[in-house]
């Protein structure tokens, strides 16, 4: 049976997921700050690309101060806001939810927690994403770039209650996303979230201070090694954690830990150089996206947390901490984004 499910955020992720599961004959209302976006899902609905067939989609768009006459039965709400946007999102949503229903957190970051003090960690359930780059560039037009699963859910949606356990809603929430790509339940919740943090937290900076993609970053010396000592020291506070990190990045998380050591070192710039079955396409992450369109971006809820974790176990973060203060510069305007500010953040990390 069709779901009743809210989106609180019609960007990039909340449109992508949000046209799937309408498309799959849920009942599904997207509620957005973005006056144009709302508009154009009303009047022409959702237009959504990617590494499968285009199509069109017809969820249902409110404005943000129009959703207080939203019904109050809603069966799965997804906050699909920037992490700075959590806490008053989550708010929201669970003042729509039916008895029974829970939030999930279709965000970057380490924004469960933030949902679970909001919401109780009775009404919140865990969901983490990988593999899974979108962009809206124009109104009512959703794209996603070349990542696409294959069909085994680690790769794409992990859905975890936040102790470990397996719930039937866990189960049926996988089962619902699949119809998107691959999903799976997961008994390691913070594990996984952990993993995705740090995937992020070596790609996403170091496009905004840049401004260049993905395939522009990996193909230079300099945007492998900053990349390289980003995830070092995101494997290294999470280790110092506790978690059970799973394989990020294409290399395990002890590699990454390891990255002091030059053969491991040379062995994972290796692995990060483009080659001849590389895909071509220089996709912008989200931070990117965030600073071409002058907004604020996720940084002090992405490196920022890993530089404040690190700092509680006393595992060293030069190059995040250093990261962080460059992404400030240029959301202020002190800096330009540039591929120079690589060579800035390494010489002021001492590395």
């Amino acid at each position: 049976m069709g779901k009743k499910i809210l989106f609180i955020g019609a960007g990039a992720i909340g449109s992508y997921l949000g046209a799937f599961l309408s498309r799959a004959d849920h009942d599904v209302t997207l509620v957005d700050t973005w006056p144009e976006q709302v508009e154009a899902i009303r009047k022409h609905g959702l237009t959504v690309t990617g590494p499968h067939e285009p199509f069109q989609a017809h969820p249902t768009a409110v404005h943000l101060n129009d959703a207080a006459r939203l019904d109050t039965d809603y069966d799965i709400a997804f906050v699909a806001m920037k992490a700075y946007d959590t806490e008053w999102a989550a708010q929201l949503a669970v003042r729509h939810l039916g008895p029974d229903g829970y939030v999930a957190a279709a965000q970057n970051c380490w924004t469960d927690p933030v949902i679970a003090a909001v919401v109780g960690a009775h009404r919140a359930v865990g969901l983490v994403m990988s593999k899974i780059g979108v962009a809206i560039w124009k109104p009512g037009n959703v794209e996603r770039g070349h990542e696409r699963g294959e069909g085994s859910g680690h790769d794409v949606f992990r859905v975890g209650e936040h102790d470990g356990s397996t719930s039937a809603r866990a189960t049926e929430l996988a089962s619902i996303l699949s119809v998107v790509d691959g999903a799976r339940v997961t008994d390691n919740l913070w594990g996984e979230r952990w993993a995705k943090l740090c995937q992020n937290a070596m790609g996403n900076p170091v496009q905004a201070m840049t401004g260049l993609g993905s395939l522009e970053v990996a193909s230079s010396e300099v945007g492998r090694a900053i990349t390289i000592h980003l995830a070092a020291e995101s494997a290294r506070v999470g280790l110092a954690l506790g978690y059970r990190i799973p394989k990020f990045g294409g290399a395990t998380v002890e590699q990454w830990a390891d990255a002091g050591r030059r053969a491991t070192y040379d062995a994972l710039d290796q692995m990060l150089t483009p080659g001849a079955t590389t895909s071509r396409r220089n996709w912008r992450a989200s931070m990117a996206q965030d600073v071409v369109k002058g907004r604020r971006t996720e940084i002090d809820f992405m490196n920022g947390h890993i530089v404040a974790r690190g700092r509680e176990r006393g595992v060293p973060t030069p190059v995040s901490a250093a990261v962080v203060d460059a992404v400030h510069d240029v959301e202020s305007g002190r800096r330009v984004p540039d591929a120079q500010n690589i060579a800035w953040v390494l010489n002021r990390a001492g590395v």
